[in-house]
């Protein structure tokens, strides 16, 4: 053979091995695509799956994480009413134990476009921009991805992914898969608040947008089962609108709306998260005071009462309405209780309506207490 003959058939033989090479190359990386889709498809299966608001977001801050090697993770939530929050902790989430989670409430976490922006950002990890969004995360982060929560033009949150590796995350590449988780935990999110939205319609007081009876009634069990647990005391207080019928027999039932609405939020403003408010029927309002004992709940019913008495509620004739309201209390103290649930509760709902009818014999305008803990 001659050297040209052995020449070309090196060069061949160089090409082919060059040819397998890339070849072996692009297998393997079509072989971690299709695993990747597969993770991605698994994971949204999970998300479209998952029951309630709680579980949507652990499979977001927990699971994917966990999956897809992430170095770092936030969920940012848009939530200027609380909303989400309150659902979370009626859930039984410890907000607390979750710092991958965040919420803007007035727009106090994130600042600028970085929340506004309707378009996903890759690149490189910029201390003054996006520190907030991983102050949760310890170690430096060389890249992070951004990605919008949008749905029907506003943005409702912001998923953001941060990484160790300067490469992983960059400017133009790779948004496709990322595009499409965000816009799935968009739709999940969405549709788990509007069944929550749903489901509390059948629970909100038309009125006064408090809660009402039924779900006062729903969650004295599950605080009394709380209490229990925790050993823990429960109070509850039963409030009465003073006069209220002479109210709208004088000033006519448009003004007694108004005073509902009125004691309503004036009541609500005083409430810690841990508290359920409840308009109980007509000019009754029920409280649940969580791991409340009997003075604190007594000092709590006077300030409420004191409040009450030092508002006015302005008429259309340009006089005032002078409201007062009279309050029984009553606590439960179940770590050692001999009843069942249902029987502590009704005990307790006594207790509180038989204090509340020992203060309007009184004169009204008082704050009257059981005789003894509800624990027997």
């Amino acid at each position: 053979m001659d050297r040209m003959a052995v020449h070309i058939m090196h060069d061949t033989n160089s090409d082919t091995r060059t040819l397998q090479r890339n070849m072996r190359v692009l297998i393997d990386e079509a072989r971690r695509n299709e695993d990747k889709y597969q993770r991605f498809q698994s994971l949204e299966l999970l998300l479209l799956g998952s029951h309630n608001l709680s579980e949507l977001i652990r499979m977001v801050i927990m699971q994917y994480p966990q999956d897809f090697e992430l170095d770092a993770i936030s969920l940012v939530l848009d939530d200027p009413h609380y909303e989400i929050r309150t659902i979370l902790e009626d859930e039984g989430v410890d907000i607390k134990q979750y710092p991958q989670l965040r919420f803007n409430e007035n727009n106090n976490v994130v600042q600028n476009d970085l929340f506004t922006s309707h378009e996903p950002e890759l690149g490189a990890y910029k201390t003054n921009l996006h520190s907030k969004l991983f102050s949760h995360h310890n170690k430096s982060l060389n890249s992070i991805a951004r990605l919008p929560l949008v749905r029907q033009e506003r943005v409702i949150g912001c998923l953001n992914l941060g990484s160790h590796d300067d490469k992983r995350y960059i400017s133009g590449t790779g948004t496709e898969l990322l595009q499409r988780l965000s816009a799935i935990i968009t739709i999940c999110l969405e549709n788990t608040l509007n069944l929550e939205r749903l489901k509390r319609t059948g629970l909100t007081d038309a009125l006064t947008s408090l809660n009402n009876r039924r779900f006062f009634d729903q969650r004295i069990i599950e605080e009394i089962e709380r209490s229990r647990r925790n050993s823990q005391p429960l109070s509850c207080l039963f409030i009465d609108i003073d006069f209220f019928k002479r109210i709208n027999d004088e000033h006519g039932h448009t003004v007694g709306d108004k005073v509902l609405q009125q004691v309503a939020k004036l009541l609500d403003s005083h409430m810690r998260r841990s508290d359920v408010l409840a308009r109980f029927g007509g000019e009754e309002f029920a409280i649940l005071l969580c791991n409340t004992a009997a003075d604190t709940a007594e000092e709590t019913a006077e300030r409420l009462r004191s409040a009450v008495e030092s508002n006015k509620i302005l008429l259309s004739n340009d006089t005032n309405l002078n409201l007062t309201i009279s309050i029984g209390v009553a606590t439960a103290y179940s770590a050692h209780s001999v009843l069942n649930i249902d029987q502590q509760s009704e005990r307790l709902l006594a207790a509180a309506d038989e204090a509340l009818y020992e203060a309007k014999q009184k004169g009204r305008n008082k704050v009257c207490s059981a005789k003894k803990p509800t624990n027997a």
